[in-house]
């Protein structure tokens, strides 16, 4: 089990009600269903893309990526562009 942080920008932030938070999960999977226990938060997640230690997720099954010791969570919802 890694411990890390997730930080929360925009819309996830205004959701989870933080800027930012320690974890204990292994993946990101687990990770994710730990923070989007609040449907609310679960519904902005959806949306949201998610970089680890500054590499994107992309389109990988969030239970496949592993999170190392004092890994980095950024979660980015969509942001509007002009």
């Amino acid at each position: 089990m890694a411990r890390g942080t997730i930080r929360y920008w925009a819309a996830a932030k205004d959701a989870v009600g933080v800027p930012e938070e320690a974890f204990d999960a292994e993946t990101l999977g687990d990770l994710l269903a730990q923070v989007s226990r609040d449907p609310a938060v679960e519904r902005v997640l959806r949306r949201c893309s998610f970089l680890v230690d500054g590499a994107p997720a992309g389109t990988r099954d969030p239970a496949a990526i592993d999170l190392p010791e004092g890994a980095v969570v950024e979660v980015l919802p969509p942001f509007a562009g002009g």
